[in-house]
């Protein structure tokens, strides 16, 4: 009996030493890779890339638009697919694990797939999943479905979402990565006026799915704004972007960056790196 006391004994330990972990990732949005020479994307890229590996970071989570495809027409396929082929070399050549995450502008129309998901999916896999680091569970929406016209979780993606949950322990701590957000005070820090145009219109209901579990992070994109919103008790944070204003220097003050998130056990704290990028001219 007191041999399985002590094995229990050890496991237990070795579990919690384990959910006690430090770890840091690195949350890449807005990135925006594309064609024009003159803005040097892939460059600027690599050099965050550059910063985040002397971060030490574990790995690279990123929040969408990661190319730019959306605009090229049926017969621009080969330059869309290039696009991606690029990028994905960069990944690979960074040595680092990543986790991507669509935007809308990763959507190629003109490919197999819905919402024009076909050619991303064909590089990096499907739009919507989970996985675990050191404890913590990640899951990655995909936020660029359609619904009448506006973003929004499907009803398919939010089926799986809730059969992910049934198999999440209620104490476990989440995090969400999604592009387009389910908070952001953009519009009426910048316009004077509030609308869902951009945040996906069922936020609400796919936010109650994790009122009976722990989740303490919800990252975003697509503003290219920097944002902090908490409430009840879960911190929202709109990180800003790799591209800041689309490669041509700031956005409203935001500097070309990316957020690191430092990790310990239940915990969690950030900051958002200025990566040092300089607009050629």
């Amino acid at each position: 009996m007191k041999k399985y006391l002590v094995l229990f004994a050890v496991c237990f330990f070795l579990i919690d030493a384990n959910a006690q972990e430090k770890f840091s990732f690195a949350f890449f949005t807005d990135l925006h890779m594309n064609a024009h020479e003159q803005a040097k994307s892939y460059e600027g890229l690599e050099k965050a890339i550059g910063v985040a590996k002397k971060q030490k970071v574990d790995f690279v989570l990123t929040g969408g638009d990661n190319v730019d495809v959306d605009a090229l027409k049926e017969n621009q396929k080969e330059k869309a697919t290039s696009l991606f082929q690029r990028y994905q070399e960069i990944i690979k050549q960074s040595q680092m694990k990543w986790y991507l995450t669509i935007g809308n502008h990763d959507r190629y129309w003109h490919s197999d797939g819905e919402y024009g998901s076909g050619l991303f999916s064909s590089f990096f896999g499907k739009t919507y999943y989970s996985f675990e680091h050191k404890g913590w569970k990640f899951i990655v929406l995909n936020s660029t479905e359609i619904c009448d016209g506006k973003y929004c979780i499907s009803d398919k993606q939010q089926q799986w979402l809730k059969e992910e949950l049934q198999k999440t322990s209620k104490t476990q701590p989440i995090i969400i990565a999604t592009h387009v957000p389910f908070l952001s005070l953009y519009y009426p820090v910048l316009e004077g006026r509030y609308t869902d145009a951009d945040t996906f219109v069922n936020q609400k209901e796919v936010r109650s799915l994790f009122d009976a579990h722990n989740l303490k992070l919800v990252l975003q994109g697509h503003q290219h704004l920097y944002e902090e919103i908490k409430v009840k008790g879960v911190q929202y944070i709109t990180a800003g972007a790799i591209s800041a204003n689309w490669w041509g220097g700031n956005f409203h003050g935001t500097e070309e960056g990316f957020l690191k998130v430092n990790l310990k056990g239940n915990d969690f704290d950030w900051e958002y790196v200025d990566y040092g990028w300089t607009v050629n001219n």
